[in-house]
């Protein structure tokens, strides 16, 4: 019998690393957690920093997630992991401590895509830490801007129809034929552009932002921007004083390079039960994750699926928990998926994983009313359903995507995530 580690690290204190932490503990273990974060804080709620903190004047302790005193952690904040040795059970940090474990929980998130081109010294920003928040905050705080949003997925919708209601003109420029377009398909995508165009956000399509311009030595602040060209048809330029950078999310995983551990996409591959994988593709003794850095096995999804969602956040780290305190017994996570938006007033609510359908059912789809409802399928089989002020219609699809995957359990699903 393999015995549970008495001496467990946590790296990213994120929600992913708190519900870990806090999981530990509930599950009887008594040892010694240290919690281990990049950023200067404590854990706190990242969803309303593309929303209502945009126009609020909090600061952290208003997102704080949960007083950490109570869980009796070791809490080490500002600290960022650089390295990972395996075979000697430590964790290398930034100010040049290595820090043993005799379990660890990987759970350090995913920070924004970066921008590969030239940037101007001001006014260009991204949104996944509180500090971005905080200074995309400040600088729409003063007068009025030409926000340009470059992205249309969840987060620059969120933050294009915070804007424009704060009174900032906003441009949100699509990579494909319409905002969301790819994640959740046509219907769904031509309800949220419309949504935002009646609103009076400028919504151009096919337009990925493609150069930046600045004023003055240095470039100075952002003045404008191209967008288009190649197969996206001819350029043009737009202006702008305030750019969010909205391309979406990268695993930190860079400090897992050469670890042994298998990364793929650049998320950590865990299995069914969050177990960290080798390169073998086994199980690695006593190293766990969970949050936005995984990827890992669903019985809805044709590969390994990346989930950044706080719902699977929370649940994928009790898993993680479990399994490193019960090594001979671990659960299975098979989350049913959700997420919500809101914009302009309307609530989207989704479950599942619309983007893995080849097959979209719209069911209701009125845009004066402001109403959408649309179950995924593929194979015939529902793999997701979104809607729009139709909040009740959601729980009768949880209720059929979480029978599918109790119907899949029942038919023997092995540890792995394969049948």
């Amino acid at each position: 019998m393999t015995t549970p580690p008495p001496h467990v690290v946590v790296v990213g204190a994120s929600l992913a690393g708190l519900n870990a932490a806090r999981a530990l503990r509930e599950y009887g273990h008594t040892g010694p957690v240290i919690l281990i974060g990049a950023e200067p804080y404590g854990p706190y709620d990242r969803p309303p920093l593309s929303k209502d903190f945009l126009t609020s004047d909090a600061g952290h302790p208003a997102l704080a997630l949960a007083d950490t005193s109570a869980l009796g952690l070791t809490e080490s904040y500002g600290r960022r992991a650089v390295g990972l040795d395996v075979d000697g059970r430590a964790v290398h940090l930034d100010d040049g401590r290595i820090v043993p474990y005799d379990g660890l929980v990987v759970a350090t998130g995913a920070g924004a895509r970066s921008w590969p081109h030239p940037l101007p010294a001001e006014g260009v920003h991204a949104i996944r830490t509180l500090d971005d928040a905080v200074a995309l905050r400040r600088d729409l705080g003063g007068a009025r801007r030409r926000l340009l949003v470059a992205g249309g997925g969840f987060l620059g919708c969120e933050v294009a129809a915070t804007a424009h209601e704060s009174g900032h003109d906003v441009l949100l420029a699509c990579r494909g034929p319409a905002p969301l377009h790819r994640a959740l398909g046509e219907d769904a995508a031509s309800f949220v552009a419309d949504l935002h165009r009646a609103a009076g956000v400028s919504v151009l399509t096919h337009a990925p932002v493609t150069a930046l311009h600045g004023r003055g030595r240095g470039h100075g602040r952002v003045t404008s921007a191209t967008l288009g060209g190649g197969t996206s048809g001819p350029e043009r330029r737009v202006g702008a004083d305030t750019v969010l950078l909205a391309l979406g999310a990268t695993p930190h995983t860079e400090w897992l390079v050469g670890s042994g551990l298998r990364l793929d996409r650049g998320g950590l591959v865990t299995d069914a039960s969050a177990r960290a994988l080798g390169a073998d593709g086994r199980p690695c003794p006593r190293i766990v994750a969970a949050g936005d850095v995984t990827r890992f096995p669903h019985p809805h999804a044709t590969g390994l699926l990346d989930l950044g969602h706080w719902s699977n956040a929370v649940e994928q780290a009790r898993t993680a928990a479990h399994a490193l305190l019960n090594p001979d017994a671990p659960a299975v996570h098979r989350p049913v998926a959700s997420f919500w938006s809101t914009q302009f007033g309307v609530r989207f609510r989704a479950v599942g994983l619309p983007r893995e359908a080849d097959r979209a059912e719209t069911r209701e789809l009125d845009v004066a009313k402001r109403r959408l409802d649309i179950a995924y399928y593929r194979d015939d089989r529902l793999v997701g359903a979104l809607t729009a002020n139709r909040a009740a219609r959601i729980t009768r699809y949880r209720e059929e995507l979480a029978a599918d995957l109790a119907a899949v359990a029942a038919g023997g699903l092995a540890a792995d995530g394969n049948p």
